[in-house]
């Protein structure tokens, strides 16, 4: 297949993807198990899949190092991919070939409450560096998933074959929820870390008066700024503080409106428009939900 030079190449189907790695058409058109013995080439150095994808690695780069101790295991690791999403150009580990690879077309979903359920692990959109690091007991635990789900794929399909695997995929999903947590912790350290910069990316948003030029801060923003997904800032803050990104910021936006209507003069627009909203409604809406208060009663409280 000729590679495309504009753009990441686009696998919409597994048989595509099949023929593409230089492997055997699947068994299953919408779902397909590739174990080690599997040697495909790779024949892109980006692309974007039509499918899921779930890759454990033996060995997976970005273990953190903070100050002398290690916040994670060097067991390996999984890496997930949504459809849409870019893998490779320096964003994804673009081989295939590894212990298991896990691709799942949306539609074996379809009929189960995962068609829906799936798009809530956030786990999907993260990056490499953000991967998750099994500790010796974890890769045992979703090997043996990886073998139940290969072994169910090589019997007979039968009435119950579809049942029984997209059981066996969310028990991989749960699994890979709650040692995403756990990483969470390992690195709480780091995410504190983390959690500063984060907090300097924003005021330095709000003291250089980006917000004027660019509008109200973004996750998307923030996230690229400190060299992370939004989906893993989000989880990162969910597990540190309670609240997700957007949340985040909104608090911070109300900390700085309060700031300028009990020390300044600015009219309620004024301050509206200094922090980046485009309407002053919209702000005004924002700080009665956060405060129980309208911007004009919080001033006529400090006077």
């Amino acid at each position: 297949m000729k590679r495309e030079e504009n753009g990441p190449h686009k696998i919409q189907s597994l048989t595509e993807a099949h023929q593409a790695f230089g492997l055997p058409k699947p068994q299953h058109p919408l779902i397909s198990l590739l174990n080690g013995a599997h040697r495909p080439v790779e024949p892109f150095r980006h692309h974007v899949l039509g499918f899921y994808k779930i890759s454990y690695k033996p060995k997976v780069t970005g273990r953190l190092k903070y100050g002398q101790s290690y916040y994670d295991f060097d067991e390996g690791g999984l890496l997930f991919a949504s459809p849409g999403q870019v893998i490779g150009n320096n964003n994804h580990d673009a081989s295939v070939c590894s212990a298991y690879t896990l691709l799942i077309h949306p539609d074996f979903f379809l009929g189960y409450p995962l068609a829906k359920n799936v798009k809530q692990f956030g786990f999907f959109s993260y990056t490499t560096n953000e991967a998750l690091h099994l500790s010796e007991e974890e890769k045992n635990m979703i090997m043996g998933i990886f073998s139940m789900i290969e072994t169910e794929l090589s019997s007979r399909i039968d009435d119950f074959s579809q049942d029984v695997v997209i059981s066996q995929i969310e028990l991989l999903l749960n699994y890979a929820n709650r040692f995403y947590k756990r990483q969470f912790i390992t690195r709480k350290a780091v995410n504190h870390d983390l959690l500063q910069k984060l907090e300097d990316v924003l005021n330095q948003y709000f003291n250089d008066e980006t917000a004027l030029s660019r509008g109200l801060p973004t996750v998307a923003y923030i996230a690229e700024h400190l060299n992370v997904s939004a989906s893993y800032l989000s989880d990162m803050l969910r597990t540190l503080i309670g609240q997700n990104a957007q949340h985040y910021i909104h608090d911070k936006l109300i900390e700085r409106a309060k700031e300028k209507l009990s020390t300044t003069n600015l009219s309620v627009s004024e301050v509206a428009y200094a922090l980046g909203f485009e309407h002053s409604q919209s702000f005004s809406r924002l700080f009665k939900t956060k405060t129980n208060l309208s911007p004009l009663e919080f001033r006529r409280s400090f006077n």
